[in-house]
C-alpha cells in the first residue's frame, strides 16, 4: 500500500506539470489568437536554423536510443523531408493564409462571402519512436504554418533524443508556443486526455484506438497515423532486378521499423524463385556483411527484437521456409530474412511487422493479387512494380490505401505537395503541405451583408404575392 501510494504521488506532480503547461499554451492562444504571417515565417526559420545548426547532436542521439541507427538513415529519413518541408510551408504560408472568395447565389444578394483559415488553438502531437525527429517535425510544421501552439509527447523509446529536443526547443520557443512532453506509458495517457483543439497521433492501430476514444471524451479532433501491412505487388513482366532493388530499398531502411514500409510481397508464382534470388542481391549489394556494419541500423530494443523472433518462431513452427540472407545477426542488428510458404494464422501474416522480415505471397493473375490486397485492412502505403498504364489505372482504380508508389517504395511520404495520411484501419486525416495547414486550420465560413437587406422579402407572414413569385423562381 505504501508503494502504492508513493506512486501516485510521484505521477502526480508531472500530471500537474503537464495541465500546467496545457493552460499557459491555452492562455497564450487567447493573448494572440492570429499571429501574422510574418511571425509565423519567423517560427518556421527558427527551427530551420536549428536543425541544421544541431544535426551531428540529432543523428547522434538518434543512434543513441536505437543502440545503432546509420547517420545516412538519419539525414536522408528525418533531417531531409524535414527541411524540405519547413522551406515548403515558409515558400506557400501567405497564400495558404490567404482569405479564400466564394460566390453567393442569385437569391441571397447582395451579399459577399468568404473562407476564413483560422488557428485552431493548443494541437497536442503524440510521436512515435522509429522516426522521432521527422515524425515531431512534420506535425510541428503544420502546426505553426496554422498559427497554433503545440505540445509534443515523445516516445519513452528514444530518452536521448526526447531529452535532446526538449532542450533544443526550450532555446527558440518559449514553453507557451512549443513544448515536449516526455514520460512513460501513463503520462502518455494523461497527454491524450487533454481538452486539445486537435490531437494528431502516429503509431500503432492498437494504440490508435486507445488515443481516439481518450480524445472522444472532449470532442478533441484526432488525425491518426497508424500502420497495417502496406503490400507491393511484382507484375509478370516487370525486370525483377527493378523490383527487388527499390522493394529492399523501402524494406532495409531503418531495419524496416517503417510504418510505410513493405509488409509482404505478391509475386506471380512462376518468378517467386528469380524474385528471391533478385532481393538476395539487392540487400547483399546494399550490405554486404551485416558485423559493424555503420549503414545496417539496429532494432529499436529489446522487446521489439524478441517480438520480431518470436515472429520468425511462429511462422516457421507453423510451416514457413525461412531464407536467411545473412549469416547472423549482431546485438540488434538483426539479420534480414524472406519468409515462403506463409498462411494467414501465423502472427508475421497478422500485424504489422515493423521489421527485417519479408514474406512473399505467390500469385497466378493480377485479379488475385487485388483479391488478396481487397480482402484485408486497408494498408497505410500500396506498392505496385509494372510498366504496363493499364495495369497501373487497375491498381489505383481497384484497391485502397492511403497512398500508392507506382515502381517505387517510401518516397511518396517525402512529396510535400502531397497529403499525407491512412484509411480504415491505417489512419484518418491528412497532414504535410498545404493538406497539413487545412487540418490544423479552422476554414470559417463568413456571409457578409451591409446596409440594404432583400432578405426581408422572405420574412414573415408568409403568403404575400411576392413571396410566391420568389418560390417559382427560386424553388426548383
Amino acid at each position: 500500500m505504501t508503494a502504492d501510494i508513493s506512486y501516485l504521488q510521484n505521477l502526480q506532480q508531472p500530471l500537474d506539470e503537464l495541465q500546467a503547461l496545457f493552460d499557459a499554451q491555452r492562455a497564450a492562444y487567447a493573448g494572440n489568437p492570429m499571429p501574422p504571417a510574418a511571425q509565423r515565417q519567423q517560427w518556421l526559420k527558427a527551427l530551420r536554423d536549428l536543425l541544421n545548426t544541431e544535426r551531428q547532436a540529432l543523428i547522434d542521439a538518434i543512434s543513441q536510443d536505437f543502440s545503432h541507427r546509420s547517420a545516412d538513415e538519419t539525414l536522408l529519413a528525418e533531417l531531409m523531408p524535414s527541411l524540405h518541408g519547413i522551406h515548403y510551408a515558409s515558400r506557400h504560408l501567405k497564400g495558404w493564409m490567404r482569405e479564400s472568395r466564394r460566390k453567393v447565389g442569385v437569391a441571397f444578394q447582395p451579399a459577399s462571402a468568404k473562407v476564413v483559415y483560422q488557428p485552431l488553438g493548443v494541437v497536442g502531437v503524440i510521436v512515435p519512436w522509429n522516426y522521432p525527429l521527422y515524425l515531431a517535425i512534420g506535425p510541428l510544421v503544420g502546426a505553426l504554418s496554422a498559427g497554433n501552439r503545440v505540445m509534443l509527447k515523445l516516445s519513452e523509446s528514444t530518452p536521448a533524443t526526447g531529452l535532446l529536443l526538449k532542450a533544443l526547443f526550450a532555446r527558440i520557443f518559449p514553453e507557451d508556443l512549443v513544448c515536449v512532453v516526455l514520460g512513460e506509458a501513463d503520462i502518455g495517457v494523461a497527454f491524450s486526455r487533454l481538452p486539445f483543439d486537435h490531437l494528431l497521433f502516429t503509431g500503432a492501430t492498437s494504440i490508435g484506438k486507445h488515443v481516439m476514444r481518450a480524445a472522444a471524451e472532449n470532442l478533441t479532433p484526432v488525425t491518426l497515423e497508424l500502420g497495417g501491412k502496406s503490400p507491393a505487388s511484382v507484375s509478370k513482366d516487370v525486370p525483377l532486378k527493378d523490383a527487388a532493388e527499390r522493394i529492399a530499398f523501402g524494406k532495409t531502411l531503418n531495419a524496416g521499423q517503417t510504418c510505410v514500409a513493405p509488409d509482404y510481397v505478391l509475386v506471380p508464382e512462376d518468378r517467386v524463385d528469380a524474385f528471391v534470388e533478385a532481393y538476395r542481391q539487392a540487400v547483399r549489394g546494399f550490405y554486404p556483411t551485416l558485423a559493424d556494419n555503420p549503414d545496417y541500423t539496429a532494432i529499436i530494443n529489446d522487446r521489439q527484437l524478441a517480438r520480431l523472433n518470436g515472429y520468425v518462431s511462429d511462422a516457421t513452427d507453423k510451416g514457413a521456409q525461412l531464407i536467411p540472407l545473412f549469416d547472423q545477426g549482431q546485438g540488434r542488428r538483426m539479420g534480414h530474412s524472406l519468409l515462403l510458404n506463409v498462411s494467414d494464422d501465423m502472427t508475421v501474416m497478422q500485424d504489422e511487422i515493423f521489421g527485417p522480415l519479408l514474406p512473399i505471397v505467390p500469385y497466378k493473375h493480377l485479379d488475385q493479387a487485388f483479391a488478396y490486397i481487397n480482402q484485408r485492412p486497408r494498408p497505410l502505403a500500396l506498392y505496385y512494380f509494372g510498366y504496363d498504364k493499364r495495369e497501373q489505372n487497375r491498381v489505383l482504380n481497384e484497391t485502397h490505401s492511403g497512398g500508392v508508389c507506382l515502381n517505387d517504395t517510401l518516397l511518396h511520404v517525402a512529396q510535400d505537395d502531397m497529403p499525407f495520411g491512412g484509411i480504415g484501419a491505417s489512419g484518418m486525416g491528412h497532414y504535410h503541405g498545404h493538406e497539413g495547414f487545412l487540418t490544423f486550420s479552422k476554414a470559417k465560413g463568413v456571409l457578409i451583408k451591409q446596409r440594404f437587406n432583400a432578405a426581408k422579402l422572405i420574412y414573415p407572414p408568409y403568403g404575400k404575392s411576392i413571396q410566391k413569385l420568389i418560390q417559382k423562381l427560386f424553388i426548383r
